[in-house]
């Protein structure tokens, strides 16, 4: 069982690392971005953030591992932002971090400011009821920042709770993805997707895309914008902006 006092001691040894997972148009397949992922190296090898991030929650910690995060992508892809229009980077930050004015600290502090309008600030659906949640959110949105809500259930994306957030994207879970190629999939459930793009107008991206035939699928659905395997796994920095050069049209 992993402790606080591990993670701590990891980051303060400089076990965390950061890989970003290119963001692609179905357009035309280019590639319009990526979400930064946080990674813990272990001697018992590479840990992904469900088996550490969880931990933290709540905890000085939770701000901590985010600022470290800001200020990583910071370093690493500052530049890379400042040059490229048209494009976004997604970070996880939780609500209670942004409740305490902790984006705008870390943006100011890691140099960030003058491309806050191409940061997306990805919070979990789980942390949207509450209302601290809920106003740190619409603060952001004040900030320039795009805001999504990740971790999206098909079943769960319903009217009712977009309609109590400002959110500008919806990620849908990568489980949805996976459902398309099994031997019960129903493409009904298409329809209810592109009911929601229709009904909500706001930016769908669709997590988990592996093969050609989801991709086909998505299409036909009006999905415009996924992640997944079927273009890239997650990249290290220099990695990253060599395949976004590449995948540029």
């Amino acid at each position: 069982m992993i402790s606080l006092d591990e993670i701590r001691s990891g980051l303060k040894n400089g076990e965390f690392f950061l890989e970003y997972l290119p963001t692609i148009s179905l357009e035309n397949h280019c590639c319009i971005g990526a979400e930064a992922l946080i990674r813990w190296r272990r001697p018992t090898g590479v840990l992904l953030p469900e088996s550490f991030i969880p931990l933290v929650d709540n905890t000085p910690l939770s701000g901590l591992i985010t600022y470290w995060v800001i200020e990583t992508v910071a370093e690493e892809l500052g530049e890379w932002l400042r040059a490229n229009d048209g494009i976004h980077l997604g970070i996880n930050v939780p609500p209670e971090v942004l409740g305490r004015g902790g984006l705008e600290y870390a943006a100011e502090k890691s140099g960030l400011m003058d491309v806050l309008d191409k940061l997306v600030i990805e919070v979990t659906e789980r942390g949207v009821p509450d209302k601290q949640g809920v106003d740190a959110i619409r603060d952001a949105a004040r900030a320039r920042v795009l805001v999504a809500l990740d971790d999206v259930g098909v079943e769960d994306a319903n009217l009712v709770l977009l309609s109590r957030v400002k959110v500008d994207i919806i990620k849908i879970d990568k489980s949805f993805a996976r459902q398309m190629l099994t031997e019960n999939w129903s493409p009904d459930r298409i329809q209810g997707l592109s009911a929601l793009i229709h009904a909500t107008g706001h930016t769908i991206i669709v997590e988990g895309v592996e093969s050609e035939l989801q991709v086909d699928i998505l299409k036909q659905a009006g999905i415009k914008v996924v992640q997944g395997w079927y273009f890239s796994p997650s990249l290290p920095a220099k990695e990253f902006e060599a395949f976004f050069y590449q995948n540029q049209g």
